[in-house]
């Protein structure tokens, strides 16, 4: 198993080297970048992107006239630079790293995140890990207990219901189970906010942030119910389509177990049920249901939360990474990418590792990576 792991992580490097190369790739044909975001400040069709330029480009910053004679092959780079100095323009070119070639720039970006250094924002004046570190306790909070929630609801009803198979119980869950599939997630947490939050009906739960403002104030079991209050509609939100699919995974794979010949011997020399769905048959069946767990958990951090954070106002990590985008905030955005991917990684090989010990027969030692 120890060579099967050194392989599994020496296997992670290339895998980010590729994920990383083709991001940068992308970003380098995308239209607009950070600089093209300043010249629009200084047009005047946007605001607050300048607040990292250092004090050399501020004092050319209204630097403007006639043309010099290298200016219009400088500014033929960028939208909506005309009549700008061309040394400003450099200067912010410095700024943002792009005075140098695009495999330096990637190369040097690889060995930074190698030792964990995402250096600055480009608009925020912060350092990019103090940022993930604001934003990081709203992403787990929404993806620990959504997928948590999701797993402690799905495996015992998957279970019932694979027991039950054609039974009124399983025809009526299996309805209720559809329809949440088919709801979206953004839909049905809008529907809780009319509902719930003081829409138009009642006013139960809060509509915005992770806790109150008042919350240090608060003593310890305060802090906790408050906590769970404000996170109650968003979780039940985000598990909706994560519940159905786990739910009928568990049951498809409890089905497919029940019907093998392992299944009617066990029965054969008198164990109980109980003794063959958990001593026997939950071992194999829970091995595709572990398998989906790391996409599941990892998504939950980011394309699952997105759209839920901007509802109920949640500054997460997905939402910052979205952001991030659309201001071509890039050591943002390629931070956010790297620790994603890492993570995803390294939990699919706990997950590898998980399966070893539900079913000690599976040996990953001898099989290739």
């Amino acid at each position: 198993m120890t060579a099967y792991i050194v392989r599994r992580l020496l296997f992670m490097i290339p895998t980010i080297f590729g994920i990383m190369l083709v991001s940068f790739v992308v970003i380098q044909f995308a239209p607009g970048g950070p600089v093209e975001r300043v010249i629009a400040q200084l047009s005047g069709t946007e605001t607050g992107a300048t607040s990292r330029i250092s004090g050399s480009a501020g004092g050319d910053f209204g630097a403007r006239g006639l043309p010099s004679p290298g200016q219009s092959e400088i500014n033929s780079k960028y939208r909506g630079a005309q009549g700008l100095d061309p040394a400003f323009i450099k200067s912010l070119e410095k700024q943002f790293g792009f005075d140098k070639p695009a495999y330096e720039r990637f190369f040097l970006m690889l060995w930074n995140y190698a030792r964990f250094d995402f250096g600055k924002s480009y608009f925020r004046d912060v350092s990019v890990i103090q940022l993930i570190k604001e934003k990081l306790p709203v992403s787990i909070s929404l993806g620990v207990w959504m997928t948590l929630l999701s797993y402690l609801i799905s495996i015992p009803l998957g279970i019932r219901k694979a027991v039950r198979d054609g039974s009124p119980f399983d025809v009526w869950t299996s309805g209720v189970i559809i329809i949440g599939y088919a709801i979206p997630g953004f839909l049905f947490a809008i529907l809780l906010i009319v509902l719930f939050a003081g829409g138009s009906f009642l006013q139960i739960f809060p509509l915005r942030g992770l806790v109150s403002d008042n919350w240090s104030q608060f003593p310890w079991y305060l802090k906790i119910a408050d906590y769970f209050w404000h996170l109650t509609l968003p979780i039940i939100s985000m598990g909706l389509a994560a519940f159905a699919t786990m739910t009928l995974l568990t049951k498809n794979s409890f089905l497919e177990e029940l019907r093998k010949q392992y299944v009617l011997t066990a029965r054969a020399k008198g164990c109980s049920e109980r003794q063959v769905l958990y001593g026997h048959i939950f071992r194999n069946a829970m091995l595709l249901v572990i398998a989906g767990f790391p996409a599941a958990f990892v998504s939950a951090f980011f394309a699952g939360s997105l759209l839920i954070e901007t509802i109920f106002s949640l500054d997460g990590l997905g939402l910052l990474s979205f952001e991030s985008v659309l201001n071509r905030d890039y050591p943002v955005v390629f931070a956010n990418l790297y620790i994603f991917a890492l993570v995803g990684l390294v939990v699919n090989l706990i997950s590898d590792l998980t399966y070893t010990w539900i079913d000690p027969r599976i040996d990953f030692e001898t099989r290739e990576v």
